[in-house]
């Protein structure tokens, strides 16, 4: 079992064996338990669990898993995102990279609050569209700053990182799946 049961739900139903609802990773990854509409990449159901918080209860369904994955590819482009900005002399309109890192800080110290981190990180992507759309500004320390706050709690904290799409390399997210 890859998580302790009672916290997983699927539709709302406890997942177990006896169920028929018990889905491994392997069935995630390959779309093929008869609950699931689509595969699933390992970053999309890491993203997924990192959305709830680990002492709540996870409840599984495809509207949720894509809502998961459209998430994703947000926080995926905003990082894409911040290559594209060119900084000016002031910040205006945003809050800025120090803000941001500070409140994301903040969340992990509160029992390790991985959906307060991502709200603040979502918060953070409308910040790049919006300097990106020429709404805002931000100077090249505060987009040093933003860029480094993305990377830390994406990629070095929360473990996200961009798939290649090959299933071999995007299992690496979980280890082989036996």
């Amino acid at each position: 079992y890859w998580m302790h049961n009672n916290m997983i739900t699927i539709n709302g139903q406890k997942m177990g064996k006896s169920y028929g609802n018990f889905i491994n990773l392997d069935e995630f990854f390959h779309g093929t338990h008869k609950l699931l509409t689509q595969a699933y990449s390992p970053m999309t159901i890491r993203f997924f669990i990192l959305q709830a918080h680990y002492r709540s209860t996870v409840d599984f369904s495809n509207e949720a898993l894509q809502a998961a994955e459209k998430g994703l590819e947000r926080l995926t482009e905003a990082v894409k995102g911040l290559e594209r900005i060119t900084p000016a002399t002031q910040t205006t309109g945003i809050e800025g990279g120090k803000d941001l890192r500070e409140k994301c800080y903040t969340a992990m110290n509160d029992d390790l609050n991985t959906p307060i981190v991502i709200a603040h990180l979502f918060d953070g992507a409308r910040m790049i569209n919006n300097i990106i759309a020429g709404n805002d500004t931000i100077t090249a320390d505060e987009l040093k700053e933003l860029k480094e706050t993305f990377h830390l709690f994406c990629f070095d904290i929360m473990g996200l990182k961009e798939e290649k799409g090959s299933s071999d390399s995007r299992e690496n997210a979980y280890g082989k799946v036996v």
